[in-house]
């Protein structure tokens, strides 16, 4: 099952440092960015299995970059996976069209289970 990529796009570098660390772990490749407004390059670029893709990161946010990644006719099978500390982040995942969502702060059986779960083709939640 490992060999597949997570795209990870947060603004904070420690939880990118340890997201990346723990599914390394895992066995699974992992790529940052700290931005999203070049999101498609990106994707085109890594084309990962799995995004796990932050609320509060620049430029336009991470609603607007899963859209463009559920919009585009190559990437929108890709699982995005929503990550927030906001109350309402089941609704802010289903705005922005994710497939499922992981509240911050979340522990690391909670995210390696989540990544799985979008690996092994199921959706939950959203």
């Amino acid at each position: 099952m490992k060999d597949k990529t997570i795209l990870l796009f947060d603004d904070d570098v420690n939880i990118l440092e340890v997201c990346t660390i723990i599914l390394e772990n895992y066995g699974y490749t992992v790529a940052t960015s700290e931005t999203s407004h070049d999101i498609i390059e990106k994707v085109t670029e890594i084309r990962p299995d799995v995004i796990l893709m932050d609320n509060w990161i620049p430029e336009i946010g991470g609603i607007k970059a899963t859209q463009l990644v559920k919009q585009h006719p190559d990437f929108k099978h890709i699982p995005v996976i929503y990550v927030s500390a906001n109350n309402d982040i089941h609704l802010l995942a289903e705005e922005a069209g994710a497939d499922s969502y992981l509240e911050k702060p979340f522990n690391l059986d909670d995210l390696e289970s989540a990544v799985n779960t979008m690996l092994m083709g199921s959706k939950n939640q959203v």
